[in-house]
């Protein structure tokens, strides 16, 4: 099967879902259609994020062997700011694109996000010619600052769906995200041939080109959502105000630690994997030695897991099973995933490395859009777009320290930064637990009251 097909199957399958989702929750008659989504303006959304994600997925599996290979750094510091970079700037222009989207709307932003992504991926490529360090950080910085436009996607998913449609409608972003990561890699294999030993510069060549596709495809197809109703999106990094006043005592609060401690523990793992799994002179010696090939499907088989998990069992089970229980269902799995990753370093098995990036990435995908369903459920309506945005600037927050901590954990032991994220997910699901006992959806009557 070619990429293409798959592609195109895959795409079946997401228009069928959004059709399924439309049928299954009518809209009332005294319900805007201003707040009725199209399946088109859906797929349009998810078609962009999924592009500008097929970039991201590409060039991610390379990003630390690439830093690893320019310079000489034994505590992997400036490795770890290097991956943090990214996340550093999500968390400061995520609010910045949230407030500039209220004013102008959505689909310029959209539109700004993807053609600076355009720009720093192929500048991630002249960096990888002149194995230049400063410029690799300058291209990571770029597209973190590109990248912070996904929290005006979904606002316009905000903007577009019903509350009894939101989980799913949030879903198709996790799902873009996971096909992203699936034909990123794969398409990292075919840049590969355009190099000689080592992929070069063409990922980065690659993924400018996809972000410029994607560009294009919003530039004609993408509809403005931004109306008079819309919610807001996020204006502060942490707008902690705002937070208490669109929630009813402690969940919220408890909610956002719980999903800063859960983040930053698989961004811990999704930071060291490709150290782990490829090696360098600067880590010693691993248990995996595998080639840039085998590299790039590693990261395309946990993109094609988390799109299948993601697509075909969480989205179906959302309909039937409480988010807390998807929730700290997710959370226990992948503890047990970390547990294996530790047995698969100490027994040096690859069967059973795959077989912990199974039950990981199938984990977070249970626990991810549950945690943001169960946010946005607690939330305020009129309040929603500050608690998301704050919960999104938590989540980079969380990925900043993850990915800065990971790496250095990583060169003292190979085991401990797994054994560090299992704890901390075990964390995650007492707080998710918590947070659900301490309060319940948000209650118009109970807060006039």
């Amino acid at each position: 099967m070619t990429i293409a097909s798959s592609f195109h199957s895959a795409l079946s399958f997401v228009t069928n879902s959004m059709t399924d989702s439309s049928t299954e929750s009518p809209q009332p008659d005294n319900t805007s259609t201003e707040k009725t989504a199209s399946k088109g303006s859906l797929a349009v959304i998810f078609l962009t994020v999924f592009i500008d994600l097929l970039g991201f997925g590409l060039v991610l599996p390379l990003l630390p062997i690439y830093a690893d290979q320019f310079t000489l750094d034994p505590s992997g510091l400036q490795l770890g700011l290097l991956m943090a970079s990214f996340s550093v700037m999500q968390m400061i222009f995520a609010p910045f694109w949230g407030s500039l989207s209220d004013r102008i709307g959505r689909r310029p932003v959209l539109m700004i996000g993807l053609a600076s992504s355009a720009l720093f991926y192929a500048l991630f490529g002249v960096a990888t010619i002149f194995k230049s360090l400063p410029l690799l950080f300058i291209t990571r910085i770029g597209a973190g600052i590109a990248g912070a436009t996904i929290p005006t996607a979904q606002a316009y998913i905000a903007d577009t769906t019903t509350p009894q449609n939101r989980a799913r409608g949030m879903a198709l972003i996790g799902l873009a995200f996971g096909m992203g990561f699936t034909f990123g890699p794969l398409l990292g294999l075919v840049a590969f041939l355009f190099g000689n030993e080592e992929p070069g510069p063409w990922p980065g060549f690659t993924a400018a080109a996809l972000s410029l596709a994607a560009l294009i495809l919003a530039f004609f197809q993408l509809p403005e959502s931004l109306h008079s109703q819309s919610k807001t999106a996020a204006r502060k990094i942490f707008d902690w105000q705002g937070v208490r006043n669109a929630s009813q005592g402690w969940s919220i609060p408890l909610l956002l630690i719980a999903i800063f401690v859960c983040v930053f523990s698989f961004a811990n793992f999704e930071t060291t994997l490709s150290l782990l799994i490829k090696g360098t002179e600067d880590i010693g010696e691993v248990p995996f030695q595998f080639s840039f090939q085998m590299v790039f499907l590693t990261y395309a088989f946990i993109g094609f897991t988390l799109a299948l998990v993601q697509g075909g069992i969480v989205r179906p089970l959302s309909k039937h099973v409480p988010e807390v229980y998807l929730a700290t269902g997710g959370a226990a799995v992948e503890i047990i995933g970390f547990g294996c990753v530790v047995f698969a370093i100490q027994y040096q098995s690859v069967t059973l490395l795959f077989v912990a990036l199974i039950v990981i990435v199938s984990g977070f995908s249970a626990m991810q859009p549950s945690l943001n369903s169960l946010l946005s459920r607690r939330a305020d309506p009129s309040k929603q777009g500050v608690v998301l945005g704050v919960g999104q600037s938590v989540n980079a927050f969380a990925r900043i320290l993850g990915s800065g901590l990971g790496i250095p954990m990583l060169k003292a032991s190979l085991t401990i930064p797994y054994w560090v994220a299992a704890a901390l997910m075990g964390l995650g699901a007492a707080l998710v637990m918590l947070a659900v006992r301490s309060g319940s959806d948000f209650n118009e009557d109970a807060e006039a009251e």
